[in-house]
């Protein structure tokens, strides 16, 4: 019965998706008050009516409801709660389900706390959301049903992913869907611009807290999915340039550039129709990750589903979406006219920069995702694009993005002086180039990895703090710094978290050392000045899985620090096996050991890394989410900010 009424909860979420999409339009154009007021009670009761589908569907599986096929399909009596839970979104139908539900706590959200929007401009971006909503409502409801029954009832289910039955992976994608759907808000603020003809200054102050959540989600949830296959996948990696992976990471590149951007149009009014392309493509992108993800067209580890009449069915709605959008930015552009202008060193070029090195970035990186899919297609051949590729295209771009950014941060807005920039960062490029001389001393000549890593994280971080630095002018009155706008706390720590991260990253790439070899047990070897022992080998069984565990003694100048267990177990329902690595953390390094199958001579096949600065990586992935929500804390980015103002959005005065 809960099922049934799930289901029905879900038609009627479609149908009121599409009166949310038409009635409150046709209210703004015609200026009739009570149609553009429907546009909020309608964006409630749909997020209700999507949250009651999404409750009907998590009972389903916490009380392992066999009736329902998708319970049978990614779920078991003995899996532990937490991936019962999970098991919701850890397919494709539910996932999708909980994508719509996210959609529809936005456009609430527009509706509860947009008070200060004009009516007419509420009322359309609200309106845009129910477009998206219906889209996706359509999609789940005629080709991915989640509530489809099954007849006869099996007595237990065939389990969910073993390589999803883990923690990071509980938390990974709803985070990342908050990241995904949130640019849906910077969409509909830009195609609800565009309606009206118009964007200025208050238009940029609007969309920036809705992207820079949408970002600080996407950076939380990328780097989960990082962390996740780190320690999972038992490759010792961080990064693959998996497809899935670069789904993500794109929108995630053209959602920075969009902040920037829109701190332009806030200040100076210009890049406007640069901006409005930006909040377009940004979500054409997050869509695109879907298509990816869901039609089956390119292999990942990730991949929810390969079904090519679902990705027909996405690709329908990403052409409506960006086809609508970009015929409407093309009749609507000759009206967007920047007021500010301003000199080639300037803050406001610095920002270009910035954003064409990411937008090209990530268009990089889509080369790169989509062409083997391409070369099959059209020239009949099978490629595979790789780690190298990627690492030589994209890399230039992130060293010029780490070098332009300290100085730009503190260039003047309309005309600057380079020279005098440059001179107030004397002291941060001494740093990082006496950083940079450290690494190089220190690997003894290895590759330049490394040191430019360390050039760059030390230059991010210093400039940043300098940049603090100079706004307390030459009293250097610390007291000051308690004073500034949480907003440029925000940026330095998000700054500063960037800087973390390429160090982190180029610490990793550069100075890793690695082993493999065949153990017996009893047996002891070096690496990296650390001593190793297989000290057992044990069969154990845990709650819906069996178990092969290793006791690896780990020492150091005869100094015990840790025994380590590293497992590889096999899930008997799913029939598949996965990988546990054994990680002794630390800041500076971590000791990374996997346990492999057994060999002809009793052996046991062991792998062993030594990563340093690996736990950096994502130490500047949190830096950069808690600078994003520091941002957000800023009375200038809440959404109640700047009421009764008398600027004007989409050329009506705000009330």
């Amino acid at each position: 019965m809960i099922t049934e009424f799930g289901h029905f909860a879900l038609i009627l979420a479609f149908m009121v998706a599409l009166l949310q999409s038409s009635l409150p339009l046709i209210g703004a154009s015609l200026n009739r008050h009570g149609l553009m007021a429907f546009a909020m009670p309608a964006a409630t009761a749909q997020f209700v009516l999507v949250l009651a589908a999404f409750g009907a569907l998590t009972h389903a599986f916490v009380t392992s409801d066999f009736s329902v096929e998708l319970v049978v399909l990614n779920s078991h009596s003995l899996k532990p709660m937490i991936y019962k839970i999970s098991g919701v979104w850890g397919n494709h139908e539910g996932s999708l389900l909980l994508w719509i539900l996210i959609l529809a706590l936005f456009g609430a959200c527009a509706a509860w706390f947009g008070q200060n929007l004009t009516p007419t401009f509420r009322a359309r971006v609200i309106a845009v959301q129910g477009m998206i909503g219906a889209s996706f409502l359509a999609f789940c409801i005629f080709t991915s049903n989640p509530f489809l029954r099954v007849a006869p009832v099996p007595l237990d289910g065939q389990d969910l992913n073993p390589l999803l039955q883990d923690p990071g992976l509980a938390f990974h994608p709803p985070f990342l869907y908050l990241g995904y759907v949130g640019l849906s808000m910077a969409f509909s603020f830009a195609a609800a611009a565009l309606i009206e003809g118009r964007v200025d200054a208050a238009w940029g102050r609007w969309v920036r807290p809705w992207t820079l959540a949408a970002w600080v989600f996407l950076t939380i949830g990328i780097a989960l999915g990082s962390w996740w296959a780190y320690y999972e996948l038992g490759w010792g990696g961080f990064w693959f340039w998996d497809p899935v992976e670069n789904a993500s990471f794109m929108p995630w590149l053209f959602a920075a550039a969009l902040l920037h951007s829109a701190i332009v149009v806030e200040k100076r009014e210009s890049l406007k129709n640069w901006t409005i392309l930006l909040a377009i493509f940004a979500f054409g992108y997050s869509i695109m990750g879907t298509f990816i993800v869901r039609s089956g067209v390119l292999t990942s580890v990730h991949a929810f589903a390969n079904d090519p009449d679902r990705g027909v069915f996405i690709l329908i709605i990403l052409g409506v979406f960006m086809g609508g959008a970009l015929t409407l930015f093309s009749v609507r552009a000759s009206e967007l006219e920047s007021k500010g202008v301003f000199s080639y060193v300037s803050r406001e070029s610095a920002l270009v920069m910035n954003n064409i090195l990411l937008a090209v970035s990530s268009f990089v990186v889509f080369v790169g995702t989509i062409w083997p899919l391409v070369a099959e297609l059209f020239f009949d051949r099978k490629l595979s694009v790789g780690a190298p590729f990627f690492n030589l295209a994209f890399t230039p771009f992130m060293i010029a993005l780490g070098l332009i950014l300290p100085i730009g941060a503190i260039v003047p807005w309309k005309r600057g002086g380079l020279g005098r920039a440059i001179k107030s960062m004397r002291v941060p490029f001494i740093f990082a180039i006496a950083v940079m001389g450290l690494a190089w001393t220190l690997q003894t000549g290895q590759s330049l990895h490394g040191p430019i890593g360390m050039f760059l994280g030390a230059w991010l971080i210093s400039g940043a703090m300098m940049e603090l630095i100079l706004r307390l002018g030459q009293s250097l009155d610390f007291s000051r710094l308690l004073r500034l706008p949480r907003a440029d706390w925000g940026k330095f720590t998000a700054h500063s978290g960037l800087g973390v991260t390429m160090a982190g990253i180029a610490g990793i790439m550069a100075w890793q050392a690695e082993d493999i070899r065949v153990v017996n047990v009893g047996d002891t070897w070096d690496l990296g000045g650390y001593e190793f022992t297989l000290e057992d080998v044990r069969q154990e069984r845990g709650p819906n899985y069996f178990t092969t565990m290793a006791d690896i003694r780990l020492a150091k100048n005869g100094t015990e620090l840790a025994l380590m267990n590293p497992e590889k177990r096999n899930y008997p329902v799913a029939q598949m096996p996965t990988t546990e690595a054994a990680i002794d953390y630390n800041m500076m390094r971590d000791v990374y050991v996997v346990i492999g199958d057994p060999q002809a001579d009793g052996g046991w096949a062991v792998r062993t890394y030594i990563k340093p600065m690996a736990n950096w990586i994502w130490l500047g992935s949190a830096l950069m989410a808690l600078g994003g929500l520091i941002s957000l804390t800023d009375r200038r980015f809440r959404v109640a900010a700047g009421a009764r103002k008398q600027n004007t959005i989409g050329g009506v005065p705000a009330e």
